[in-house]
């Protein structure tokens, strides 16, 4: 009977001992927390990746001051205000970072080479993403690749393209379409692209082509077959080129 009295004493001490071990973790850790979120403030911030915009637009866009605390802001809102406020930067190009003691990185990509959509006496500037990055009156943009044939539904500057109802598969292949010339580093040979045609679309390439492609064709795989071919054509060759893919054919006219 005495030994099973203290067999209880010594499992209730052992059970005490571990709770106090746990309490003085959980005391401990709330003490560092504290200390990360009330002591640690913003005292620098170095933005890097900008060309269009300066450091001084993307720290006023952000929304951060100098003196906020560093881990209790919200990097999330602030990439989301960056990207409202400065369309020339998507929300998933957008990186925050903290370094400690006082520092907070902010890198960001600007969009490629954007094109441009004349309408209603205005150009609204397309990202390869098919953001509308910019409004300019239709006589400057004289710069730009053309994308024609096609109407914008409320354009507005900040946002998504939005094609007229019977466009819808000619948005999609669009999209597509920029994405892989984005992808590769392409952008810049594009003079136009034409989707008034709505069996093919065709885009004015390299100075010197006039290219047509399938709507929702494998893009990526048909500027592979593209640049190939003319890789192997003489310089001052022109004409216009039929792509297809089943099989892949590059025919030039």
């Amino acid at each position: 009977m005495a030994r099973r009295r203290h067999s209880n004493r010594r499992r209730r001490r052992g059970n005490f001992g571990f709770l106090y071990k746990l309490l003085s973790v959980l005391v401990i850790c709330a003490a560092m927390v504290m200390a990360l979120t009330l002591f640690f403030r913003v005292d620098t911030i170095e933005v890097t990746g900008t060309e269009r915009y300066t450091e001084k637009d993307v720290i006023e866009a952000s929304g951060i001051q100098l003196g906020d605390k560093l881990f209790l802001l919200n990097k999330y809102e602030a990439a989301r205000s960056i990207a409202e406020q400065l369309p020339y930067i998507d929300i998933e190009d957008i990186r925050i970072r903290r370094e400690l003691p006082d520092t907070l990185l902010i890198d960001v990509a600007e969009c490629g080479t954007p094109l441009a959509v004349i309408q209603d006496g205005s150009a609204w500037l397309l990202s390869p993403k098919g953001k509308i990055v910019e409004q300019l009156p239709a006589s400057q943009a004289g710069d730009y690749a053309v994308i024609d044939g096609c109407e914008l539904l409320a354009p507005s500057v900040g946002t998504d393209i939005a094609l007229s109802t019977e466009f819808a598969n000619q948005q999609t292949s669009l999209l597509a379409l920029l994405a892989a010339l984005d992808a590769a580093g392409l952008t810049d040979r594009v003079d136009a692209i034409h989707l008034d045609d709505l069996s093919r679309l065709t885009m004015d390439y390299a100075g010197r082509f006039s290219v047509e492609m399938e709507y929702n064709a494998d893009y990526d795989r048909m500027l592979q077959i593209l640049e190939a071919g003319i890789s192997k054509l003489e310089s001052n060759q022109t004409g216009s080129i039929r792509l297809d893919l089943n099989p892949p054919i590059l025919t030039l006219d």
